[in-house]
């Protein structure tokens, strides 16, 4: 990331989703439809997020999260972000606005799964404060591959 360029945190919108679904397609072996994040914006208690990097006055989605929440208790269900944007933080800044904001509406304990494989990832979320609570066997297709339970609460 240039000094230059800015990222800012913001709820994701309709007119977000043709990007994001093309961002979850480059980085997963089943991507999410765009429908399906069309479908899950219109539900209650969801919390989708955009990275949006302004540089040199051209601005772009560059990463996204989202999770959904019950009163106390929330999941994250997609994280990504742009092969190119990697390493610069904006993972780390998804989370931890995620995080704020999920707190705020009551969401203390936040669970999530991640591929076994994921290095980089799971050390993103431990550096969040996520700790490892289980694993569940086969839960990935495309390649099989375990999940990693991990919980970060308040």
């Amino acid at each position: 990331m240039s000094e230059e360029q800015q990222i800012v945190i913001r709820p994701m919108c309709e007119e977000d989703l043709d990007r994001v679904a093309q961002i979850e397609k480059e980085n997963f072996s089943t991507p999410w439809s765009r429908k399906s994040f069309s479908d899950f914006l219109k539900r209650e208690g969801v919390y989708f997020l955009v990275a949006e990097s302004t540089e040199a006055g051209e601005t772009e989605i560059c990463g996204y999260i989202g999770a959904y929440g019950i009163p106390d208790e929330g999941d994250i269900t997609n994280v990504s972000v742009q092969k190119e944007y990697r390493r610069a933080g904006i993972g780390r800044l998804l989370v931890d606005e995620l995080i704020r904001r999920t707190l705020a509406a009551g969401i203390t304990r936040i669970f999530l799964e991640v591929r076994e494989s994921n290095a980089p990832a799971i050390h993103l979320y431990e550096n969040a404060g996520f700790v490892r609570t289980g694993l569940r066997k086969n839960y990935y297709t495309s390649p099989v591959e375990d999940a990693i339970i991990m919980l970060h609460e308040i």
